[in-house]
Parts: C-alpha cells; structure tokens; sequence
C-alpha cells in the first residue's frame, strides 16, 4: 500500500486502486505501479493498491442471506473491508473480448454497499482500442451497484509500446491528473453528502 504524507489526515481520501487483470504475465502491474506512484505524489489522498490475483474468490456464491465457503469468508475478511474503507476507486483493466476481466466482475458480484454512492475512475490498456470497450461496459456495471463513475480516463493503446524501460508511459500525466480531480471532487461531495444524509441504496 502507498501512502501520502498530508498534515491533516482527516481531509485526505482513501482511493482503492484495483488492478483488475489476473492473467499470468499480464501487463497491469506495469500500469497500476505506475499509476499508483504517481497518485501517491499528491497530498489529498492515500493509496490502497489492491491486487484481484491475491484474493481468488470463487465464481459459486451461497444464496441470498447465505454464508460463504470457509474459503471465501477467508477472502472476504480481508478484501471486503479495504473496499468499505476506500473513498473512491480506480479499477486498471484492459480489455478481454471486448469487455473486462471475469476476475473483476466476479468481485463487483461478491460485493454490494460497498461500492454505493463512491467514485470510480477508470484507467484502460489494450491494442488499438486502449480498453476503451471494457471501460464503457464497466460503467454500466458500476451505475448498477450505486457507484458514480467519472467521466475522463487514462487509456493507453498498443500498451506494451507506450512504456519506455523505465516502465514509464509516453505522456497520460495530464489525463491522469485530470481524473485524479474529477474523482476527488466526486469522492468529496459524496462523503460530505453522506454525512448529512445516508445513501439510500
């Protein structure tokens, strides 16, 4: 996890940065350690990098009102918790089939008040089209479960040509500042409205 320094920890919000993809060799670890160090470089959040291969939670669910296999419960104890704390959120996804990783909808799945009312940047990489599909699936999917995603992105076309060795992107430092506000505007109205009057989820 990557933390900012901010004297008033109290204004300061907890952004969940979920790296979607579980591939084996997959590309998203490059993005979201990007992403993530660059975000840490602000002074209004906190960052909590977390990474969907580390909780595999399985695609049976119990019934409505169930309880989980030992196993999921396992899981859940510490995945679910980091998703209630956060803020907001910014979901790393590239494109699978023209939509978005199994692993990432298996997780909105698992989950239900904890994405309500929150703000969801989205951060996509593919070929030519960038991800751009599986953002705009993505939005659909969070609008159902009560989130508010943002409107600007960062997407990066042909990926694996838009990193230098350094492992760092040509550019997309103006988009990703550009969503980082947008989401921390969103994330701030949402927090304050829900001091003054709980989510009606």
């Amino acid at each position: 996890m990557l933390e900012t320094v901010h004297d008033d920890q109290a204004e300061q919000l907890r952004i969940a940065v979920i790296v979607a993809s579980v591939r084996e060799g997959r590309f998203g670890v490059t993005v979201a350690d990007w992403f993530t160090g660059h975000a840490a470089g602000r002074s209004d959040i906190t960052v909590d990098l977390v990474d969907l291969a580390r909780f595999p939670l399985p695609l049976v669910m119990p019934d409505f009102g169930g309880t989980p296999a030992p196993e999921a419960a396992s899981t859940l104890a510490e995945l679910s918790p980091r998703l209630a704390a956060a803020d907001a959120f910014v979901v790393i996804t590239p494109e699978y089939n023209h939509s978005f990783p199994a692993a990432l909808k298996n997780a909105v799945d698992w989950h239900r008040e904890e994405w309500h009312a929150k703000p969801v940047g989205l951060v996509s990489y593919g070929g030519i089209s960038g991800g751009l599909r599986a953002v705009e699936q993505l939005r659909l999917v969070f609008a159902e479960v009560h989130a508010v995603t943002i409107r600007d992105t960062v997407s990066f076309h042909n990926a694996w040509n838009a990193f230098d060795d350094h492992e760092t992107p040509h550019g997309c430092t103006a988009a990703a500042e550009a969503m980082l506000d947008q989401l921390v505007w969103w994330a701030l109205a949402l927090r304050e409205a829900k001091t003054v009057r709980p989510y009606a989820g």
